[in-house]
């Protein structure tokens, strides 16, 4: 039965392309309207790829979150967000969060072409959940430079960090933003130039503005 199925298939198949063929030979112009047709089909997708790479980097240079907005986000769209904040302080910024992201939610370069890794932690409760722990300041400092080739690297939460994974932040080379640190960010919203040095340094000048709460 499946063979006379796959026979049945093959015939179909080369019927279809024997009828092509005679139809094309009985309408010749077909060759000159094609190319045309591929040509037009190609500039429409590509200006429309163009507009919606224009409609991105507006957005992004005008992004402004509340940490209402962020606590009723999914984990997903949390990455996302933390994606548009480094594109408006001028990185190139994709979100590539995934099962086999290798501990890198978010990956930034910056005016001078250094790698940034970004793991975004998600709290449902904000300051309230679970505070994020060593464990995952060890996991993403394992993986920053010899994975991604990061020259940087940070974890943003809308929640809280432990004293330890505080106290031992520089000691991995993990920049920390927790729920504070975040609300000044995501808020802050000024239009920077693309790609400027200064634009850069706002992530990691931010997460030196003195140590976090703790509990």
């Amino acid at each position: 039965m499946l063979i006379g199925v796959a026979v049945a298939a093959l015939a179909a198949v080369v019927g279809f392309g024997i009828w092509l063929g005679a139809w094309l030979n009985e309408h010749w112009g077909i060759y000159a309207v094609v190319p045309q047709v591929v040509f037009m089909l190609l500039a429409v997708w590509a200006l429309a790829g163009d507009q919606r790479r224009r409609w991105e980097e507006r957005r992004a240079r005008s992004v402004r979150l509340s940490l209402e907005k962020i606590d009723a986000l999914h984990h997903r769209e949390f990455e996302f967000a933390v994606r548009d904040l480094m594109r408006r302080d001028g990185f190139e910024a994709e979100r590539v969060g995934g099962a086999h992201d290798d501990v890198c939610d978010v990956r930034g370069v910056d005016a001078d072409d250094r790698i940034w890794v970004a793991q975004c932690k998600h709290r449902r409760d904000g300051w309230e959940g679970k505070a994020i722990g060593v464990e995952v300041l060890q996991r993403l400092a394992g993986t920053a430079k010899t994975v991604h080739g990061a020259l940087f690297a940070l974890i943003v939460t809308n929640g809280r960090f432990t004293l330890p994974a505080l106290e031992r932040s520089e000691t991995y080379g993990v920049h920390l933003i927790d729920r504070g640190r975040l609300e000044l960010w995501a808020a802050e919203g000024r239009r920077r130039r693309p790609g400027s040095a200064r634009a850069a340094g706002a992530v990691s000048a931010l997460s030196r503005q003195g140590r976090p709460r703790a509990r």
